[in-house]
Order: structure tokens, then sequence, then C-alpha cells
């Protein structure tokens, strides 16, 4: 089993504004590129045994600095793909949020299925099952780094957490934050910190 590093891609020009889910040619914009490099300060002294990445864009970005610091091959795993949003894809958010449905993914996501994609809990079960694949690769001391986006990792905090599906929403996950997941044979799985940022990133112990 391993210890993850799990982080959300740096900013883009959609964040906050329009819902790229997997639309091709979503890159990091300017202080996206300098958070990108900031990550790859900030970690590229610890034992990095591999990095994982979402193979959109703007998530393999992210991971460039910090592989290229490592001397590490970025792997992509489609498992860490954003949610497949459907037809609400590349839409704008403050439209969206007029939406009767919108209503129902912030109070229901447990039986919520995007119209055309797929629902939030098919997007739970391959995240977290993505990465309990992943953790059968390694040790569990071995650090491993996989840079996916906001939902999924949002997904997979309450998954492991124990919670309900529709606590979803109380969980906050920042562009180029890292979250400690760690897995284990002996052990329930546990977070050593979430949501964390570079200025505040601390190692759980």
């Amino acid at each position: 089993m391993a210890t993850f590093l799990l982080i959300r891609h740096a900013e883009n020009d959609f964040v906050g504004k329009t819902l790229a889910g997997r639309l091709p040619a979503v890159h990091l914009n300017k202080h996206g590129v300098q958070q990108a490099n900031r990550l790859a300060k900030e970690l590229c002294k610890l034992p990095v045994r591999a990095i994982y990445a979402s193979p959109l864009e703007r998530a393999q970005e992210t991971a460039v600095p910090l592989a290229s610091k490592l001397n590490l091959e970025i792997q992509t795993d489609p498992a860490l793909i954003e949610i497949d949003f459907g037809e609400w894809e590349g839409q704008d958010l403050n439209q969206l949020r007029e939406s009767p449905m919108w209503q129902a993914v912030q109070e229901a996501p447990d039986t919520f299925h995007f119209p055309g994609g797929e629902s939030l809990r098919e997007a739970q079960v391959r995240i977290t099952e993505g990465l309990i694949r992943l953790s059968k690769q390694f040790e569990e001391n071995d650090l491993v780094i996989c840079i996916s986006h906001s939902d999924p990792l949002r997904l997979a905090v309450v998954y492991f957490l124990g919670l309900p599906l529709n606590t979803l929403q109380r969980i906050r996950i920042k562009p180029a934050s890292v979250t400690a997941l760690t897995l284990s044979e002996s052990k329930k799985p546990y977070y050593g910190f979430i949501n964390q940022t570079f200025g505040r990133l601390r190692l759980p112990q």
C-alpha cells in the first residue's frame, strides 16, 4: 500500500467561471504555472517514488515541473480524470447555478447523474478503485503523487473518511492544494492533512 499526495491541478482561466470538465486544450494560466513551480519547489526534496496524473492537459502541466526536478516519468492514469459532466461540460457556472438541477447536485449528490455524463457515484467508484489499485503496487511508506481534479479528489476524501457521499459539498479542494492519504493493509485509511497549499504544507506524522 502507499501514502498518496493527492494534488488538484493548478489554476487555469476556467476555474470558478466555466465547468471545464474533459474539454481538451484547457491549459494552466500564468498564475497556474507559478503554482506548479511552487509545488515542485516544495515537494522536490521528498522521497517520491512515482507521479501519476489525469490525462487532461491542466493536470499534466501541473506535473511537469515536479517530474523534472525529481527525474521521474509522468504516468498517465485515466482513473484520475475529471468527472464526465455530459451536457454541462463547457457551461457557464453562473448559468448552471440558476438551473433546478444545480440544487439537486448540492443537496443529494449521491443520486445525481449529470445529463449525458456519469453519476457522482460512478465517478467515486472510479477514483477510489484507481487509488486502491495503484496503492497495491507500492509499500506502505512509499510516497506517490497523484494529480487530479477537484470533484474526483473530494469524492475520494469522503469515501476514505467513511462519510456518506451526500457530505461531498462540505469538502473544498483548492487549485494546487495537497491532500495526504495513507492506505494500509493493517490500519484503516487515514488523512495526514486535507487541502493544504504550499505555504502551509506539513507532512503527516
